[in-house]
């Protein structure tokens, strides 16, 4: 039988690690001087979603590179990311003391993420993160990239937890609607994009900075005063 408690969904990169001028950097001279497509940061920034190889057949179409080229790069192209962010690996500010004290109210918490496991692992054991994530799904684990709600479903599914008590942390739009489709509510970690690019979610619970000063009980009251106003106008 599922658990109606509280749970915390993470998506990793630009949520729990602000690295995605490291991801831009690295797959913009991988597309534009290495595979010579013609497009401004911002056109690639744009594409920046789902899977690699997605990202590779996006940009390219279905014809430009075979199965084998495409994981080939793909796995070449973290090589690169993991070697310039290396140096710079950190949470973003506050992240470890909240999850410190979600973990010491025995919040159930997960990783859902469109990374690969070699990204993921990367992060969570140099940082020593692993004992706070009863579950982590990965690129390697789901059908579906976001914003299909796969990533986050399975997530509660290994938590054991219903998915409408889980709250999901996101810094990007194609997140927030995943976890939209997946019935669950959402922070916001404006990391990546500002709150303008987030109209129209109605998910969204709250939007934050960093972590600096954010408790548990003030996300999952959040919560339950977003639930009491979805109930009133249902009424």
């Amino acid at each position: 039988m599922m658990s109606n408690r509280t749970a915390f969904l993470f998506d990793l990169n630009g949520t729990m690690i602000d690295d995605m001028s490291y991801h831009l950097e690295v797959w913009y001279n991988v597309i534009v001087k290495d595979l010579g497509a013609h497009m401004t940061r911002e056109e690639v920034k744009h594409h920046l979603y789902g899977k690699s190889q997605e990202v590779l057949t996006r940009i390219f179409g279905n014809e430009r590179f075979t199965k084998e080229e495409l994981d080939r790069i793909s796995f070449n192209k973290e090589m690169q990311y993991q070697q310039l962010y290396r140096p710079h690996l950190d949470l973003i500010p506050g992240l470890f003391a909240f999850l410190e004290m979600a973990w010491e109210e025995n919040i159930k918490m997960g990783i859902g993420s469109a990374a690969i496991p070699f990204n993921i692992d990367f992060v969570i054991d140099n940082l020593k993160l692993r004992h706070y994530f009863e579950a982590i799904v990965s690129a390697d684990d789901v059908t579906k990239s976001k914003p299909d709600p796969e990533t986050f479903l399975k997530a509660a599914a290994l938590l054991n937890v219903d998915p409408s008590t889980c709250i999901v942390f996101e810094d990007a739009p194609k997140g927030v609607e995943c976890a939209r489709n997946a019935g669950m509510k959402t922070v916001v970690i404006t990391s990546t994009h500002p709150e303008k690019d987030f109209r129209g979610y109605d998910n969204i619970i709250m939007f934050i900075d960093d972590y600096n000063d954010l408790t548990p009980n003030m996300v999952t009251l959040a919560s339950t005063i977003s639930n009491s106003r979805t109930k009133n106008i249902e009424l």
